[in-house]
C-alpha cells in the first residue's frame, strides 16, 4: 500500500510532522507514504496534483478542516466526505445558478471511492469563497443542501477520479458555516482531533 496524504496547508496537520519528524518540505516521501501540500483553493491543489499525482498510489486521503452547514455536527467533529460538488462552476441565468452539468458541459459532484467506515458521512461542496453572507448560504443551501464547505476536496476527487485512484476526504468540523464571526471559531480543536486521527491512519495503513 502506497499512501498519499493531501492537505492545502501545513498548519492543519503540524503535529503530524512532529510525530513524523517530517521535513519543512511541500511534497515529502517515504517508502509506504508521501504528504503533498498544494497550498489553498481548488487552483493550488489541481496544480499540486498534476505534478505528483500518478498511479504508483494506492489511496488518496485529503484531510484539511472544514465548516458546517450541519449545526447538529459539534465542532472538532471528524466527518468522511463522500461526495462534494464543485459549487460554483456555472452559469448566472438572473437570480438561477445553472450547474456545468445541467449546461451539458461535464460533471460538478464527485464521490469519494474509498471509505472510512468508522467517521459520519456527510456531503460537501467545494467552492472559492467560503460563505458568510446569510442570504447567500440560504440559497447554497436550497441549491446543494450540503452539510460541510472546503476548498479543496472536489478537486482532489476529480483528479483521483479521472485517474481510478481510490480516495476519501477526511475534514475536521472548525465552524459552522453563518455570518463570518472568529470568536465561534475552534480551530484548534479542529485540528488537535485530525492530527490524532491521520497519525493513526497512517499508522495502520503503513504496518
Amino acid at each position: 500500500m502506497k499512501l498519499l496524504v493531501v492537505a492545502a496547508t501545513k498548519a492543519e496537520f503540524s503535529k503530524v510532522f512532529e510525530h513524523f519528524n517530517l521535513p519543512d518540505e511541500n511534497f515529502i516521501q517515504f517508502d509506504k507514504f508521501d504528504i503533498l501540500i498544494t497550498g489553498v483553493g481548488m487552483t493550488a491543489t489541481a496544480f499540486a496534483l498534476g505534478r505528483h499525482l500518478n498511479s504508483t498510489y494506492n489511496l488518496v486521503v485529503n484531510v484539511g478542516i472544514a465548516g458546517s452547514f450541519d449545526k447538529n455536527i459539534p465542532l472538532g467533529s471528524l466527518v468522511n466526505i463522500n461526495i462534494d460538488t464543485f459549487a460554483e462552476l456555472g452559469a448566472e441565468n438572473l437570480d438561477e445558478f445553472i450547474t456545468i452539468d445541467e449546461l451539458g458541459f461535464g460533471n460538478n459532484t464527485f464521490k469519494a471511492t474509498y471509505q472510512v467506515s468508522d467517521l459520519l458521512t456527510v456531503t460537501g461542496i467545494t467552492v472559492n469563497k467560503v460563505h458568510g453572507n446569510i442570504d447567500n448560504i440560504t440559497k447554497i443551501e436550497q441549491k446543494f443542501n450540503p452539510q460541510t464547505e472546503s476548498m479543496e476536496g472536489a478537486a482532489v476527487f476529480y483528479a483521483c477520479n479521472v485517474l481510478q485512484i481510490p480516495c476519501a476526504q477526511i475534514r475536521s468540523i472548525s465552524n459552522h458555516v453563518e455570518p463570518r464571526n472568529k470568536e465561534n471559531w475552534q480551530i484548534g480543536l479542529a485540528i488537535k482531533n485530525l492530527n490524532y486521527w491521520l497519525i493513526d491512519f497512517i499508522n495502520a495503513k503503513t504496518k
